[in-house]
């Protein structure tokens, strides 16, 4: 499949990297020509100008890596012409703007993929499989922690938007349910426009129960999310794709002997064979548009996760439980 890159910022050259390996990279675009010339000669593609040169160059699919505020108008001009998309998260950081593009998208019969990346991390899939066959039992809380320090890359959107995004909707995943409440706490320690701590708690329709830490005051990077069901606790590390899985047997109780509670724990450690997130993404995304099917995460299912987040971000600023 013919494909291009629109924005070659850091995350931007990832997606360069990749679909050189797995597509016919067609060229790129970036604001900064000096950039884009450099990106585009390392990876013995073409410089565009403007979106519009690219997606007039034969392009069948994009990736579209801008900061976030020009994420409406360039989605919106590459679907009109008939180009699928991925489109990287916050994907407007709007639920409004992105279900209007996802409509255009049903309308002009192309795919729209959301950039949400750690659902096609390898522990999610596991993760999933796992419930869906009753291995974990029932979710009853997922916890999830992503904290690093500030990315200089970040300039449009808070922690909220940038991190929290990744893990609101793993939990709604996993999950299977609706969220309806939302609470979060956050602040400003560093940064003087956007939150860049907070705390979320997600209350779902099912019963189930999610909470988030994200920050960017972190002097290390963590990318953890721990599961409590109803016969198996599990840990994941995102970062090393291993799992911890833990469960526990009440042996015959002697109620004269309380020193010993005759419980038997169980744990294993389970290493997954290490696969790229991005390289899978973007697999799901050209397969989606090769065969006219669904990407994982599809516009309407990404909007419904940025309008939790919205919540999450007025919750901190009024110190109120938002109803969904």
């Amino acid at each position: 499949m013919k494909v291009g890159v629109i924005g070659t910022g850091s995350m931007g050259q990832n997606h360069v990297r990749v679909l050189s390996e797995i597509g016919e990279l067609v060229g790129i675009v970036d604001s900064n020509a000096d950039i884009g010339t450099k990106v585009a000669k390392r990876f013995k593609t073409q410089f565009f100008p403007t979106a519009d040169a690219l997606l007039s160059a034969g392009v069948e699919a994009v990736s579209i890596v801008t900061p976030t505020t020009a994420h409406y108008a360039t989605a919106k001009e590459a679907i009109e012409k008939g180009v699928n998309v991925l489109l990287e998260k916050p994907a407007t950081g709007d639920p409004e703007k992105l279900l209007e593009l996802s409509a255009l998208a049903e309308k002009k019969d192309v795919c729209l993929a959301i950039g949400l990346i750690e659902r096609h991390n390898s522990v999610i899939n596991f993760a999933m499989k796992n419930l869906k066959s009753g291995n974990f039992g029932s979710l009853i809380s997922a916890h999830a922690r992503r904290v690093s320090s500030f990315p200089l890359r970040i300039r449009d959107v808070g922690v909220i938007m940038d991190l929290g995004v990744h893990d609101i909707d793993v939990i709604k995943y996993l999950s299977g349910s609706k969220v309806k409440r939302v609470f979060a706490t956050a602040g400003r320690f560093k940064n003087t426009e956007y939150e860049d701590f907070a705390n979320i708690v997600l209350e779902f329709e099912n019963g189930s129960a999610g909470t988030v830490e994200v920050n960017w005051l972190t002097p290390t990077k963590v990318r953890s999310l721990a599961l409590t069901c109803s016969d198996q606790f599990a840990e994941f590390d995102y970062i090393s794709q291993s799992i911890n899985i833990c469960s526990a047997t009440l042996r015959e109780f002697d109620p004269s002997n309380l020193y010993d509670l005759s419980l038997e724990f169980h744990e294993r450690r389970i290493s997954l064979k290490k696969e790229e997130p991005l390289k899978r993404e973007l697999m799901d995304f050209l397969n989606a548009c090769s065969r006219g099917i669904d990407p994982l995460v599809t516009g309407k299912d990404a909007a419904e996760t940025l309008k939790i987040a919205g919540a999450a971000i007025k919750s901190a600023s009024t110190n109120k439980v938002i109803e969904l």
